[in-house]
């Protein structure tokens, strides 16, 4: 959408250093894996249950997985 700044984030890094799947983290996280690709592509903003659970899979901070600067 015009005018709407999505995050950056980390997703395709923390990943590949864990050798995930954009399947195998949907499926950790139970979502799809369109949500995934659409979070890891910028289409998409996680809700903030997603992002904690994102967050703790990874065992980060979820400053450390999403950044709000472009």
């Amino acid at each position: 959408m015009p005018g709407v700044d999505l995050m950056k984030n980390r997703l395709p890094e923390l990943r590949a250093m864990r050798d995930m799947t954009q399947g195998d983290l949907a499926d950790a996280l139970n979502v799809s894996r369109q949500t995934v690709n659409a979070l890891e592509t910028g289409r998409y903003d996680p809700s903030l249950p997603l992002a904690f659970s994102i967050a703790r899979l990874f065992k980060c901070r979820i400053e450390d997985v999403f950044n709000d600067r472009k």
